[in-house]
């Protein structure tokens, strides 16, 4: 189902973005990266902001993050008014930012460290998390030792640590080869179905959206606005071979042609 933007906040959305709009200033001019952003997610859904570089994607995670302030607008997380870096939320970034002098189970335990939080508990936490994604054995391991699958998994691991009740991810995997992303993929959801967590996903790639999400949120070239929301009606738990199926085809193209439409495909005749 498609949905204009726009539409009313729900009561106890889990993050509720109405009217954001943010400008960045420059020397060279003021540029707007995104224009009038109006949208609910409910605890628990997997929703995904999908767009061409530049659409200001990675900007509207960093408002709800609380990392950049917004320019007009107002977000809520949790009910509570976004008004500076919120520490109840877990980030991956495209780049791990692992400690190079740091092992794959000293960096997940940063998280603790900085909190200041009971040890002893974390390291049991971190030590499931890790066994989780398939890393046992490698607690150890330093990241020069280890893969950029892994390495990314680690990342994951760090950032649910404090078991966040919200995750914001910044096109995670796109630095990766694809079967490394199909298995990561696959590891994502079974963690965020064990930490019943509400995911805000950045992404580029339609297919991936598409596989994740239970929305996806379609953007516009800058400034960016939210052009269409489409609801992804396929059963979960979700298996590779579901990207075969027509249900999984029609999603893609009912997006891909949204994108054709938007200019940001053009195809020679």
């Amino acid at each position: 189902m498609s949905m204009p933007q726009g539409v009313a906040t729900p009561v106890g959305a889990h993050i509720a973005i109405s009217g954001v709009s943010k400008t960045f200033r420059g020397r060279s001019g003021d540029v707007q990266a995104l224009n009038d952003i109006n949208l609910s997610i409910e605890r628990g859904e997997f929703v995904s902001i999908l767009g061409p570089s530049g659409c200001g994607k990675s900007t509207l995670l960093m408002l709800v993050s609380g990392l950049v302030p917004a320019t007009r607008g107002k977000i809520e997380v949790g009910e509570k008014t976004i008004a500076g870096p919120n520490s109840d939320v877990g980030i991956v970034f495209q780049q791990d930012v692992l400690l190079e002098w740091r092992t794959a189970l000293q960096n997940v335990m940063m998280q603790a460290e900085i909190r200041k939080s009971d040890l002893v508990a974390a390291k049991a936490r971190a030590t499931q998390l890790l066994e989780m994604v398939s890393l046992t054995g490698f607690e150890g391991a330093y990241p020069k030792e280890m893969s950029g699958g892994m390495r990314q998994r680690v990342s994951i691991c760090r950032a649910l640590l404090h078991k966040p009740p919200l995750l914001l991810m910044d096109e995670p995997f796109g630095a990766l080869d694809a079967m490394t992303r199909d298995q990561l993929q696959l590891d994502l959801m079974r963690l965020c179905a064990d930490n019943a967590m509400t995911v805000f996903f950045i992404t580029h790639s339609i297919p991936e959206a598409v596989f994740l999400s239970d929305r996806v949120v379609v953007m516009s070239p800058r400034p960016g606005r939210i052009e269409r929301i489409i609801d992804i009606d396929l059963p979960r738990p979700r298996r590779l071979a579901m990207r075969e199926e027509p249900a999984f085809t029609h999603y893609t193209r009912e997006l891909t042609e949204i994108f054709q439409g938007l200019g940001v495909f053009r195809e020679e005749v």
